[in-house]
């Protein structure tokens, strides 16, 4: 019998070896491609092109493609054109600006739906807080719905949203004070020592009476009201987290400055101060996002 010699039985165990491997690596696939980067959604995607355009002008494309973890609430086309967005804009706009507004809708790190907080502030690429709140309505940024959750991506997931979010720049403090119709809210926040606590970092709620919604309430002069009542009063319209108009869910309560709580009440959208009969309407203007929180106007100021 011829023998076969040590060099020859090492090829051949290779080669079975190769071909065992081979064909455990093709069983393992299941003939599905790897998975794709969050930049190869996107660009692939029909419903994306505005984003996609917005990512290539602000030169992202690269860093959405291999930076992981990362989690993105990506707007698409009807969320831009709700928003009042088009790639014409987009092409308009410096890169600075594109790139900042693309940041303020990435997170560093993997956010599935499920583990979106009930109500806290999260931060982006951009280092300004983005509001993320999960309720009975549904998950929600900035009071901006996740219309498609959990697209699974090589580096992280992909959460739909409804409108583009735009960084805020002032705080509500500054919001306010800017606005001549929330006069009399300032002089009574700076009355009652809390301008100094809406300025600064937090995650605020603010409930604003207009000074017609002082006026309706029957305050009309904030020097002549008692610094007792008007403490109580001005702390009763602010909460101490973030609370858009999505998170208001008929009968429940939330906690305000002051030791009792606003029970929200719907449709329509209201809140009133805990054993009060009246329900306090939000008029036109709600979800105005600042810096450290969001602002509801009021049609009537809420007394204790």
């Amino acid at each position: 019998m011829k023998k076969f010699s040590l060099n020859r039985l090492s090829l051949i165990a290779f080669a079975v070896l190769s071909i065992i491997a081979v064909s455990c690596n093709e069983d393992n696939n299941d003939g599905n491609p790897p998975a794709q980067s969050i930049t190869d959604i996107v660009v692939s995607d029909p419903n994306f092109t505005t984003l996609k355009a917005a990512v290539v002008k602000a030169g992202l494309a690269d860093a959405l493609a291999t930076t992981n973890p990362l989690t993105v609430f990506a707007p698409d086309n009807a969320a831009f054109n709700a928003s009042g967005i088009t790639e014409a804009t987009i092409n308009s706009l410096p890169v600075s600006a594109v790139d900042s507004i693309l940041k303020y809708h990435v997170l560093g790190a993997f956010v599935t739906s499920t583990s979106v907080p009930v109500s806290d502030a999260v931060n982006p690429l951009l280092g300004i807080k983005l509001f993320a709140s999960r309720n009975a309505n549904g998950v929600f940024v900035n009071g901006n719905r996740v219309k498609q959750a959990d697209i699974s991506a090589s580096n992280g997931v992909i959460h739909v949203i409804d409108r583009v979010l735009i960084p805020p720049t002032r705080t509500i403090a500054q919001i306010a004070a800017a606005d001549t119709s929330f006069s009399f809210l300032v002089a009574a926040v700076t009355r009652v020592g809390l301008l100094s606590a809406i300025s600064g970092p937090g995650k605020f709620t603010v409930f604003a009476p207009t000074n017609a919604a002082f006026r309706a309430a029957g305050i009309t002069d904030i020097a002549a009201v008692p610094l007792a009542t008007l403490t109580a009063v001005v702390q009763a319209h602010v909460l101490t987290t973030n609370v858009f108009a999505s998170d208001l869910i008929n009968n429940t309560t939330v906690q305000t400055l002051q030791t009792g709580n606003l029970r929200i009440t719907t449709p329509p959208a209201g809140v009133k101060i805990d054993g009060s009969t009246q329900p306090v309407s939000l008029i036109n203007v709600a979800n105005i996002t600042a810096t450290n929180g969001v602002i509801h106007v009021l049609s009537r100021a809420m007394l204790p």
